[in-house]
C-alpha cells in the first residue's frame, strides 16, 4: 500500500475519519484495530448494549449495528472502485439504515460476532489488492474516492465510533 491518503482522493468532510489514522499501514491499522475493538465490544454486558446515554441517541448495539454496516457499504465501494467498475454508486443515509436495522431485537453476541466476519472480510480484501488498484477512483453519494481514502475511512471511522461508545456509552 502507498501512504496515506492525498487531500484530493476525497471529499473534506471525510478527512474527520482518515485524519484518525496516522499510520502508513492501514491493513495493519485494521488488524490492530479489531483485536481493540473485540475486546472493548467483549466487555459489554447484553443489558449494557441496550444502554442509551440520551433519549434521542442510539443504543451501543445500534452504534455497533451502525460500525457493521458502514463497513461493509465503504468496502463495497472499494470493491466496486478497485475492480474498475465507473458507474456512480448512491448515497448511503444512516437515519434510513440505522431505525432499518433494528439492533436492538438482535443479540450483542450476534452484533459482536458479525463485526469479527466483516473486519476478517474487510482485511482479506485490502490485503490481496493488486497495487495498482489502491489509487483507482470513483463516485459514490456524489463524491470521489479512491479505493486508498475508503480504507483509511474504514478505519477512522470504526476509530470516530469506538471513542464515541468509550466516552459517552462506558
Amino acid at each position: 500500500m502507498i501512504g496515506r491518503p492525498e487531500p484530493t482522493e476525497t471529499a473534506p468532510v471525510y478527512f474527520t475519519y482518515i485524519d484518525r489514522i496516522q499510520s502508513d499501514d492501514v491493513v495493519g491499522v485494521l488488524g490492530k484495530q479489531s483485536e481493540e475493538a473485540l475486546a472493548l465490544f467483549t466487555s459489554v454486558s447484553e443489558d449494557k448494549s441496550l444502554y442509551k446515554y440520551a433519549p434521542d441517541k442510539w443504543s451501543i448495539r445500534e452504534v455497533l449495528s451502525h460500525i457493521n454496516d458502514s463497513e461493509r457499504v465503504f468496502l463495497l465501494r472499494a470493491l466496486w472502485f478497485a475492480r474498475g467498475f465507473d458507474s456512480p454508486l448512491p448515497s448511503y443515509d444512516q437515519d434510513i439504515c440505522v431505525p432499518a436495522a433494528k439492533a436492538d431485537e438482535v443479540t450483542w453476541a450476534s452484533h459482536i460476532d458479525e463485526f469479527r466476519a466483516i473486519r476478517l472480510a474487510t482485511i482479506a480484501f485490502f490485503r490481496n489488492l493488486p497495487d495498482g488498484a489502491w489509487l483507482r477512483t470513483g463516485v459514490a453519494s456524489g463524491n470521489q474516492f479512491t479505493v486508498r481514502a475508503l480504507a483509511y475511512i474504514v478505519a477512522g471511522h470504526a476509530a470516530h465510533h469506538n471513542a464515541i461508545l468509550q466516552e459517552r456509552y462506558l
